[in-house]
């Protein structure tokens, strides 16, 4: 072998043992800087792809007021369109009450035109030939009087006759004031007070009659939007209480996809992104859609929603409104969404 130099120190001296042990700490600065550089740049890892179920509208339909049913007009699986008649009570109870309603609105409405009609000429004329005949009852009872008192003054008559024409005077006054008074109420006509309460009394059987219009049209069931019948709950002849529901409506539109995100991709999101959705049974067709509400509160993983990790984590929930969903998609469905990082800022 080799002379080994007397300067030369063996490989495993101190000054060879401190520089190895500089090699390896440079070695873990410089791998502890690239793992906090890759924590704040992460890596674009391609579309953000998330699991998700569909979610769509139903509405339980029913009658605002009881009664029997009288015909149900849809069976279930039918499509109807916003307005279509799917259901009606029988009518006549409602019917009868319009009727009355309006019976007493215009009994009212008649009550408060001939308030504000006042007394007719000839209910005045009559009350002025009465004034008149309780005038000239007066003079004449005047008259009597008079005399009766002239001749007891010269003893010619009883003092009873004098007290009979003094009674007979004053009733002639009285007379003659009651039907100035009379005149005078037609003349003036009826009072403020007495106007309002008809107009009043107008207005309550006005409000009566508008409820018993509504009544009836609640026996109709119209379709609020376009949709599919998927639940037929009442048939004809069936007494039912007012909010019982008739039928079940699935809605075509709005519908959406009910998914989750993880807080590790949820800067990558964002309300108005663009997004597509896979069914399983068309992959190849993806549908178009956009996020449309991004939930402010976290919430633990629902067990069925599949994660990377497979792991219990925290998660923003998501709605991706499909803009046209076709015939294709159905409640709960299981679906894919890819959501499209160009648009993500």
């Amino acid at each position: 072998p080799p002379e080994r130099s007397p300067d030369s120190k063996p490989p495993h001296s101190p000054r060879w043992r401190k520089v190895i042990l500089a090699v390896l700490a440079l070695a873990l600065v410089n791998a502890g800087a690239w793992w906090l550089w890759r924590r704040s740049h992460p890596k674009t890892e391609g579309p953000l792809e998330l699991q998700g179920n569909v979610d769509i509208r139903q509405v339980s339909l029913g009658f605002r007021v009881g009664g029997r049913i009288q015909s149900v007009r849809v069976e279930e699986g039918d499509a109807v369109r916003a307005g279509d008649l799917l259901a009606q009570l029988d009518e006549g109870p409602y019917n009868d009450m319009v009727q009355l309603a309006q019976a007493q609105l215009s009994s009212a409405e008649a009550s408060l035109s001939k308030l504000l009609n006042g007394s007719r000429r000839e209910e005045i004329d009559q009350a002025r030939a009465q004034a008149a005949q309780a005038q000239a009852s007066l003079v004449n009872a005047k008259s009597t009087f008079e005399r009766q008192r002239d001749l007891r003054g010269r003893n010619v008559v009883a003092q009873a006759d004098l007290d009979n024409a003094v009674a007979a005077r004053d009733s002639a006054a009285g007379q003659l004031a009651s039907a100035q008074a009379a005149l005078s109420l037609l003349e003036a006509g009826a009072r403020a007070e007495d106007i309002a309460g008809a107009r009043a009394e107008v207005e309550r059987n006005r409000a009566n009659l508008a409820a018993a219009q509504r009544n009836l049209a609640d026996c109709r069931i119209l379709s609020p939007a376009d949709g599919v019948i998927i639940t037929r709950a009442q048939e004809p002849g069936a007494i039912v209480a007012a909010g019982a529901a008739a039928c079940a409506l699935n809605l075509h539109s709005p519908i959406w996809v009910r998914t989750y995100v993880g807080e590790r991709d949820l800067g990558r999101v964002r309300p108005g992104m663009k997004a597509r959705v896979f069914t399983d049974t068309r992959p190849g067709e993806p549908i178009e859609a956009q996020v449309g509400f991004i939930s402010p509160v976290a919430e633990f993983t629902p067990k069925a929603v599949e994660t990377r990790e497979l792991r219990s984590d925290l998660v923003y929930r998501l709605r991706v409104v499909v803009d046209k969903p076709g015939p294709f998609l159905r409640q709960g469905m299981p679906v894919t969404v890819r959501l499209v990082e160009e648009n993500v800022r």
